[in-house]
Formats: structure tokens, sequence, C-alpha cells
């Protein structure tokens, strides 16, 4: 039997282990945001005022605490799935009740991806800048392209070795941020006035421009949903008790940074200095830097491991064409996607090349992961009907986050003239993608047509035993969307018997059903005509590869171990050397010709769909099959024309 799949992962219980390892995986983004959070405030203030300062760091640890902390750290992630965490996995828990949120899932995956284009760009460019401490003129472009791109040309490699120490060194960046943060909040103690939120309502009613604002105060949450994203690798355990830590340090940082500059404007305000640097003693800038570059080189490889995930997830949810996936090690958690790898590399070199600058790029970023948030919120609330929770309770939950994240988008609005055209438009052509690869597989099933496979099991014993055509193959396999034992499609059952007869000893219907969750792998076996005809079900969470070929061979090992069938070959001079018999498997691949109509919208669908599988893998590689011995046999698709047709006989010409 094939035993329920094992995660490789062991760290997702609570352990000072998982705790450390979930500080290098988790918090990379939402923990390099001191690096730019203030300078992007600071820039958009229209004069000094201490109570301005005061108001902006009250809003980011309000932000902090009711989005991150609450949203997400005691809420969303109670909404695991078997374990696993992100925008899909909750898809997949409410998509059998709730069939059209399909459409939040999306939205919220592909606006999780466009934003993250943006981290390795941002966090990389900001902490090299750190250098224009020391040298202003230094050109900071070159070191920032050489260490992105050997960023993405290590994954085809895996980063297992450089991986062990992420955790190390983020639990020194984050002991670093409060230290800093210390140093100042000493020198200035009434900065932890700030935490009152009557300042974040003064920063709101009292500026003119603070509502604007708002944008750049969101990036100190953006990397929020990683941590949800990122439960399966560390467990809720370990997420929840390394956050005290982070949050700790973050906000100590944010209010030494604030402190500095109320007594210290001069050197922060109308300059373009970075209050991040600035607050580090001058003997640690180097060291500080330094560090500051490895934490972005964490949070960037973060981001790329989490694209991964999230097409991984896409491709079993029907989101996503099946491209190729790799694992350079043997931890299952890290997996490489050439594909995904490319685009997101030839993405963040355009973005280093066309902002140059890292105040360029925060005027961009954040813009559509509040989308992405917003989905979140929605998907939570059937989430949270569905597991009985008091309407009132849901009621109250979505208003204060609707209103929250609402507020957030409508300030980053402001961005989409500055560069925030760059993610929506990322986002934009990632959700066309999905939508129409979903629609797509759609409008084809509804096309497919079943017959009953008892109305043909005589016609199957008798082609057989019917020597006079030639045997085709000793078994016959074929892979079958029928989600009942009893039906099969009829284009099979064309091609077993119409197309070319295929004479075989033993046929195989194989049907692979994708589960909800996540890492399920089973089998069972039924035999529909004794000596004649056995159908396999697979049973597959979404988040285990789709190796029939592999997991095929160890069912018939299984058959043979327990004397349930006889595999030897059915031809005497194999048979007597005890060879075993031979397979082949066929797929049937459904293509749309030019005689069949489908409406506009239909055909537009199917339009884009057929140039959208041309960037995936054939299906007989995506499920894993032997090359040599699977064949793809193109069918039409069986449409019903939107006129008839009547073609009328009439005599010869001459007659």
């Amino acid at each position: 039997m094939i035993d329920n799949y094992k995660s490789a992962n062991t760290i997702s219980k609570l352990s000072v282990g998982g705790l450390i390892v979930t500080l290098g995986i988790v918090y990379g983004d939402i923990g390099t945001s001191p690096l730019y959070v203030m300078r992007a405030i600071v820039s958009g203030m229209l004069k000094f005022s201490p109570d301005f300062i005061m108001g902006a760091i009250s809003c980011i640890f309000w932000t902090l605490t009711l989005q991150t902390t609450i949203k997400y750290v005691l809420i969303t992630l109670n909404a695991d799935n078997k374990g696993e965490g992100g925008i899909f996995a909750l898809y997949a828990l409410i998509r059998k009740k709730k069939r059209w949120v399909y459409v939040l899932a999306i939205i919220g995956g592909s606006a999780l991806i466009a934003d993250g284009i943006i981290t390795p760009s941002i966090t990389v460019v900001s902490a090299v800048e750190g250098l224009r401490m020391v040298d202003p003129g230094i050109n900071v472009i070159p070191i920032a392209l050489v260490i992105i791109t050997t960023l993405f040309i290590i994954q085809q490699f895996g980063t297992n070795a450089i991986g062990k120490s992420f955790g190390p060194m983020m639990f020194l960046w984050f002991f670093m941020l409060g230290l800093l943060g210390i140093i100042q909040v000493l020198k200035y103690p009434f900065i932890i006035n700030s935490l009152n939120p009557y300042y974040a309502f003064k920063f709101l009613t009292a500026f003119p421009n603070g509502f604007v604002l708002l944008g750049a105060v969101f990036l100190c949450t953006t990397g929020a949903e990683a941590l949800y994203s990122d439960l399966g690798h560390c467990g809720m355990s370990n997420i929840r008790v390394t956050w005290v830590y982070v949050k700790t340090c973050l906000v100590l940082n944010y209010l030494g940074q604030g402190a500095f500059i109320i007594k210290h404007p001069e050197t922060v305000v109308g300059t373009n200095v970075n209050p991040f640097f600035v607050i580090m003693p001058s003997w640690f800038l180097y060291t500080g830097i330094i560090i500051a570059t490895v934490a972005a080189i964490i949070a960037s490889q973060a981001l790329i491991t989490g694209s991964f995930t999230i097409f991984s997830e896409a491709i079993p949810l029907n989101f996503f064409p099946k491209i190729k996936i790799t694992y350079p090690t043997n931890i299952k958690g890290q997996m490489y996607i050439p594909l995904v790898n490319w685009f997101l590399f030839v993405s963040c070199i355009f973005v280093v090349l066309f902002f140059r600058e890292s105040s360029n790029m925060e005027a961009a970023y954040g813009l559509s992961i509040t989308i992405t948030m917003l989905m979140t919120t929605m998907l939570m609330s059937y989430f949270l009907q569905l597991k009985k929770i008091p309407h009132f309770l849901i009621a109250i939950f979505v208003l204060i986050y609707l209103t929250i994240e609402g507020s957030f988008l409508i300030a980053n609005l402001h961005k989409f003239s500055h560069g925030g055209w760059f993610t929506l438009m990322m986002a934009g052509i990632i959700c066309t993608c999905m939508y129409v690869w979903y629609k797509g597989r759609n409008i084809k099933k509804r096309f497919t047509q079943f017959v009953k496979i008892q109305d043909y099991a005589e016609i199957l014993k008798d082609l057989k035993t019917d020597t006079t055509i030639p045997k085709y193959a000793t078994n016959l396999i074929y892979l079958t969307r029928a989600d009942s034992s009893t039906d099969i499609e009829s284009k099979i059952i064309y091609s077993i018997i119409n197309k070319q007869p295929k004479r075989a000893d033993t046929y195989w219907f194989l049907h692979v059903d994708i589960l909800d969750e996540p890492r399920t792998l089973e089998y069972s076996i039924e035999t529909l005509i004794p000596d004649v005809l056995i159908r396999i079900e697979f049973r597959i969470g979404f988040k285990v590869d789709t190796k029939i070929n592999l997991y095929f061979k160890q069912v018939v090992e299984d058959l043979v171990h327990h004397h349930e069938m006889d595999m030897l070959s059915r031809y005497p001079s194999l048979r007597k050397h005890l060879i075993m018999g031979d397979f082949k498997f066929i797929m049937i691949d459904r293509i749309q010709t030019v005689d069949y109509e489908f409406s506009p919208l239909e055909q537009f669908v199917m339009g884009l769909y057929a140039y959208i599988r041309r960037i995936g893998i054939p299906d007989i590689k995506a499920f894993g099959l032997d090359t040599s011995s699977a064949y793809v046999e193109k069918v039409p698709l069986i449409v019903k024309g939107t006129t008839d047709i009547n073609i009328k006989r009439v005599k010869p010409s001459g007659f």
C-alpha cells in the first residue's frame, strides 16, 4: 500500500530549533521593513513636527498590532488546512461550499506574487544604499544586480546549505534592530508615548497628507501574509512565539528611528538620508550594512521560495498549467521551478533598472498586497461561517478589516502613477492567466461525455480474446477524469474500440483525485470486469507530486506481492523466463476544432487557453509517466453547434 505522505519537515512542533528556523523562513519581508518605512514617511512630510513623527510611529505600532498580530497571528493562522496555510490553502477549505470564491483566491494569489516581485529589489537596494553613508557617490545599482543575479542562479542548485544559517542570522538581525532602537529610546524616552493611539488619530486628522501617507505606513506589514503562507513550514506555535520577539524588536527600532529624527531633524528631514543607518554608531556602520544586506538576501530568498510554493499549489487547483518542478535537495519544501525563477529574475532586474532608487520603489510597493489582504479577509469570513462562529462576530471581523484594509488600499492608490501601475499590471497578467486556465478547464470538462462501463463489458471481453486483432499491449492504461467507477469518458471507449481497436490482456483505468488535504497519498483498487478491466483511484493531496508512473509501479508491486494478480508476460517465450508484461499508457487530449462554435466569451477564453497551455509541460511529463511507453491521442471536443446544418442531396450534373 501507499502510505500517507509524510512531509520531510520536522520543525512544525514548538522547539528551540523550530523557533530559530522559523525566524529564518517567515520574517524576511516584514523583518526588513525598517530599512525603508520611516524614510518613506519622512520623505512625504510637508513640514517637520514632532507630533507628525510620533503619529507615524503610532500608526506603525497599531498597524502591526491590528493587522499582523490580531488578524494573522491570532485569527487567520487557525484556518489551517491539515497544517498548511496561505490563500490557496484557505480557498481549498471552502471551495466545495462556496464555488465562486475561486475568483477571490485567483485575485489574491496573483496580487501576492506581483507585489512580491519588488521585495528582492527594494530590500537589496535599500541595504546596499547604506554604503552611501560612507561614500555618497557610490553606484549601488551594479552591486544590487550582482547580488540579485547570484541569488536567482543558485536556486537551481538548492539552498539547503546556506539555508541552515538563515535562522541564526535573522535572530542576530532582530537583536540588532532592537538594540539600535533601545539606544535611541534611552536618549529620548518620551517617544514611548507614541504608542498611544491618540497620536495615530492626530496623524490622520491634523496633518493634510496624513491619510495619503498610510500607504507608506502600510509597508511595515506587507510581510504579514507570509506568516500565514509559511504555516505549513513552521507550525502555528513557532510562528506565534517568535512573533513576540520579532514585533518587540521591530517596534523598538521604529521608536529609535523616531527618537533620533525628533532630536536631530536637520540630519534626516529634507536630506534623503535613511534614518535606519543614521542611528548606527559610526564604528558599527560597515558591520550593520553587511548584516542588513544578509537580511535582505534572506528576505529575497523567502520571497522566491514563497512564489515557488504558490505556483505549485495553483497547479493542482487548476489555476495554472502544469510546469516543470524539480527538487534540488532531499528536503520536500525546497523546490525549484525554472519558469517562475527566471520570470521573477527578469522582473526584479527590470524593477532595479527602471526605478533605480529604493525611494522610488517605495512609491510602487504595497499597492497590490492590500488587494491580497482584502481577499484573505473575505475568504476568512466564509471560513468562519463554516466553523459556526456567531454571525455578529463575523460581521465585526469583516467590518473592522474591510475598513482598515480599504483605507490602506485608498491611500495606496496614490502610488499608482508613481510605479504602482507596474505591480497592478503584473497582477493583472497573472490573474488573467489563472482565470483563463481555470475557465478553460471547466469549459472542456463541461463537454466531456461519460458512458456506463457495463454497457461495453461484453465488447471488451470479446476484444481481449479476438486474436484476429494484433495485440496492442499486455497492459493498456488510460487516465480517466470520471469520478464514478461505473463511468468512463466516451472518447476512451472510442479509442479502444473505434479509432483503432486495441486488444490487450488487461485494461486499466487510473483516476487521480486531487484532494483539499495537502499531504494525503493513498490508493484504492476495484475490479470492474473480472480478468479484463481494473480501476485504480489515486487520492493525492494538492501539495504532493503527481508521479503516477512511480505510484502505479508500486501498486503493481503490491498486487504481485500479495498474490492478487499475475503480472508476468502473456507471451509464452517471455513468460517462460519470468519476464514482466509490457505496459502502455494512453492519454486523451481533447482539442477544439474549427467545426465547433462557442459563445464569443468562451471562444476568447479558449483562444487564450491555447496560448497559455504552451508555457506548460505535456501531461505525460506532468503525471510523471515513462515517455517511452506513453502516448497521446488527440480527439475533438464534442460540442453542439450553434446552428443546425441540413445539407440537401441532389442528382449529379448531367442527369
